[in-house]
């Protein structure tokens, strides 16, 4: 039986983590780990200048679990690193809410899921299109389909699957594609305000970034209820670019 990995960046009480997990119990031995309150949009953000403490905790199935106060990173990490029993695969999610294109870079999900990579372990990341009244099903098992074929296939090094789902019922569900990354555009807005002192604060706020429909690419397959599973790599170098840079005045 396969040592099965599951954490997430939106908290160890998330439905998504629940749903995930009660998936995986089918394909393997599952360990729980996750942080212990909402991590979302803290990218590969790792706790190096403090301690990290785990604790018991249980699902609302009543299952078992473990909590740190650390990210979705250190979460991989420590388990990597010895914290739990060997791990064969690294489950990330299922995070409440999309994460296409850009938003790689910023996922506590996608990043849990490289920093699996970083150990040499497969690691896949699953999210859900967030709708009011989502549920968590199809994305369960869209999960353990994904799985299934990580776990007879395995994955290259340095390489996860960056998986999204739509937030859609499983009948509406068009298939699965392959795709790239696509565009998303964002609608961030800075709120400036003061304190009852004087003092100026701000919230970064905004509308939901809007998805380009873009034939082949993540953004396109989930406007189309198609999931899309994107393959990332750990290196990020613009190749094209190495050329152009030897043509500059150094």
């Amino acid at each position: 039986m396969p040592h099965i990995f599951v954490t997430n960046d939106d908290g160890v009480d998330a439905p998504g983590i629940l749903a995930l997990a009660q998936a995986m119990r089918e394909m393997g031995e599952v360990t729980i780990l996750a942080p212990d309150r909402n991590r979302t949009a803290c990218g590969h953000s790792r706790t190096l200048a403090n301690p990290m403490r785990i604790m018991k905790t249980r699902l609302s199935d009543g299952s078992r679990a473990l909590k740190t106060d650390g990210t979705p990173a250190d979460c991989v990490a420590l388990a990597a690193l010895g914290a739990v029993d060997k791990v064969d695969l690294v489950v990330s999610g299922i995070n409440r809410g999309l994460n296409l294109a850009q938003d790689a870079t910023a996922s506590g999900t996608v990043s849990a899921a490289f920093e699996g990579a970083f150990a040499g372990i497969p690691s896949i990341a699953f999210s859900v299109e967030y709708k009011p009244g989502v549920r968590y099903t199809p994305a369960a098992n869209v999960a353990k389909t994904v799985v299934k074929q990580v776990l007879d296939r395995g994955l290259p090094k340095h390489t996860i699957l960056n998986v999204n789902i739509p937030g859609v019922a499983e009948e509406e569900l068009q298939g699965i594609q392959v795709t790239t990354q696509g565009q998303r555009f964002y609608h961030d807005r800075l709120d400036e305000r003061l304190d009852p002192r004087g003092g100026k604060y701000y919230w970064l706020s905004g509308d939901m970034p809007t998805t380009a429909n873009i034939p082949g690419t993540d953004g396109g397959a989930i406007l189309n209820n198609y999931v899309s599973i994107t393959p990332l790599h750990l290196d990020l170098v613009n190749r094209q670019m190495l050329s152009d840079l030897e043509t500059w005045n150094w």
